[in-house]
């Protein structure tokens, strides 16, 4: 399993809107599983999770990689799946609510560090449109990354990651002023 995967393909970007393929990638990062493993959490016939994963698997984000007793097991290709895709109405929707969720979890990082947040609607909003043009900016280094299909690391995508936002760093200093703002550090 590759540590990191780009994905800047929209096709397969796609693959993933449907929330009970975002799932099953979600319990794959647990350890791998069986059709049955992964019916029985989603609480959906098997019929249909195997649907799903040869979905996946056709698209590089799972693969089989064993069998026990007559059950196959499935793993991620990918411990971290970094999703970069040029904008698409087919799914603007999906990348909203993913910005949303994203926006989200650092919220709750923040606040079980000790960290404050004044106004949380507000750190939401400017959390997703920060993530959103740091996103926009990126993509044409991030698409020649993907495209050299290198063997990232993960500490290697967090450098690359911060790079990007380095280089875009100017463009936002009246939005780190007002995050700064919302934030009781």
């Amino acid at each position: 399993m590759r540590e990191v995967l780009i994905i800047t393909e929209i096709e397969r970007m796609k693959v993933l809107a449907e929330p009970t393929r975002f799932k099953i990638l979600e319990l794959l990062r647990r350890h791998p599983m069986s059709i049955a493993e992964l019916s029985s959490f989603l609480k959906k016939d098997r019929s249909t999770v195997y649907r799903h994963i040869k979905v996946l698997e056709n698209a590089g984000f799972v693969e089989e990689i064993g069998q026990e007793g007559n059950e196959r097991i499935y793993a991620r290709t990918a411990r971290l799946f970094l999703l970069k895709v040029e904008p698409d109405e087919s799914i603007e929707e999906f990348r909203k609510q993913y910005l949303r969720i994203e926006a989200s979890r650092l919220m709750e990082i923040l606040k079980k560090s000790g960290i404050k947040i004044k106004n949380e609607n507000e750190f939401l909003r400017l959390t997703a449109q920060i993530l959103k043009e740091i996103e926009d900016n990126s993509r044409p280094i991030i698409q020649k990354v993907s495209q050299a299909d290198l063997d990232l690391k993960e500490i290697e995508l967090f450098h690359l990651l911060n790079l990007l936002v380095f280089l875009q760093s100017c463009e936002f200093c009246e939005k780190a002023k007002k995050m700064k703002n919302l934030l009781e550090l």
